[in-house]
């Protein structure tokens, strides 16, 4: 998804200056080593490769599979939120597949208990001693497939983990392996047998997807790629986890002027005083929006972040953390997604725009006045 630039202020990144970053060839690194950085050409060719990669086994959801990769690029976690049989967890495994890491798979029930998403102590008889038995959590990416299924006593297990990247049984803190990302579905709150995630559940994930509907034309693919066998079975990975590493921490360094960083705390600060909102966006929500931001940019070969990128990603990096007024919600009380979304892009059309390195005086409107989205 090419980004227009709106002004050239924001490619005044502070590695223009140094040598540029020739193509690495990523070797072998150890826990506790940062990976090499990679050229921002290379590191663009492998996000097209994995991408075409998903869209082998998911057809017509290219900017749900661009999404998915940008946060697992800038090492948050994702929710998938859709009816069933949609592909939420056909994406999750295809993901998963495209890059060589450890995967854990966990199928949230009502009688899940928190021991098995984390693991649990077990006494060896033979050293009479009890020995830590590591739970499906305890991988590089970790699908939970249904989690709002599951109690919010099991749900809650995953909140150290998620923010934390460890986990504590019995008193003893075990750090996870990095990377380390939660891809999780779930079915919308009013069917049946679910449990609503917990706001500070919510907002541990970085960003929400929904699926969709496939249109006719992918439809009709699907009934002749899937009639006699299942094309994740020819899923390969085509990325490292050693190179996937390195992905993440070139993303990491990618630049944010100041303006922009000022754009998006006034887009959740707005949130957070907007009339039809009771509950706004955290300040990890702006943190992860900036994460995202920078992620994206990587994989449209740019070193600096522009004020598209915070407006590409705004509704699903901020859309599943707000909490709408009843009076906003009005008859949409069993699906308040197309209000919160809507609302999303009503801040963004109300919040100036930086077009250049002193953001205060030189602002314009993201949109005239009257265009979609104004109030």
């Amino acid at each position: 998804m090419n980004q227009p630039a709106r002004a050239s202020a924001f490619d005044q990144s502070p590695r223009a200056s140094e040598p540029s970053v020739d193509t690495v060839r990523v070797t072998d690194v150890s826990a506790g080593d940062l990976p090499e950085l990679v050229d921002l050409s290379e590191l663009q060719a492998a996000g097209r490769a994995i991408m075409r990669n998903i869209e082998t086994v998911i057809d017509g959801k290219h900017e749900a599979v661009q999404i998915a990769l940008t946060v697992l690029l800038a090492e948050g976690h994702l929710l998938i939120e859709d009816v069933p049989g949609v592909g939420k967890t056909m994406l999750a495994k295809a993901l998963a597949r495209s890059v060589d890491c450890t995967v854990g798979r966990i199928q949230f029930t009502p009688d899940l208990l928190p021991s098995d998403v984390t693991g649990v102590s077990v006494f060896n008889q033979g050293e009479r001693r009890f020995e830590f038995k590591p739970g499906p959590v305890f991988a590089n990416i970790v699908i939970g497939d249904e989690i709002n299924r599951a109690s919010p006593k099991t749900q809650s297990a995953l909140l150290e983990s998620m923010e934390e990247r460890q986990v504590t049984v019995d008193g003893i803190t075990y750090p996870l392996a990095l990377p380390f990302t939660v891809i999780a579905t779930q079915n919308p709150i009013e069917m049946e047998g679910t449990y609503a995630l917990p706001e500070a559940q919510r907002d541990r994930f970085m960003a929400r997807i929904s699926m969709g509907y496939p249109d006719s034309r992918s439809e009709l693919a699907m009934l002749d790629s899937r009639d006699t066998n299942s094309p994740l079975a020819l899923i390969a990975a085509v990325v490292s986890g050693e190179t996937l590493r390195a992905m993440m921490h070139t993303a990491r360094t990618i630049f944010a002027s100041a303006a922009v960083k000022e754009y998006a705390v006034n887009i959740s600060r707005a949130t957070r005083d907007d009339r039809d909102l009771r509950l706004g966006a955290s300040p990890r929500a702006t943190l992860q929006l900036i994460r995202a931001a920078k992620a994206q940019a990587a994989l449209n070969g740019r070193e600096y972040v522009l004020p598209d990128d915070i407006d590409s990603l705004a509704v699903a990096v901020l859309g599943h953390r707000l909490v709408p007024t009843s009076r906003a919600l009005g008859h949409h009380h069993q699906d308040s997604g197309p209000v919160i979304d809507d609302i999303v892009r009503r801040i963004l059309a109300d919040t100036p725009v930086p077009v250049g390195e002193t953001p205060a005086v030189h602002a314009v409107p993201v949109r005239p006045v009257g265009s979609a989205g104004q109030p």
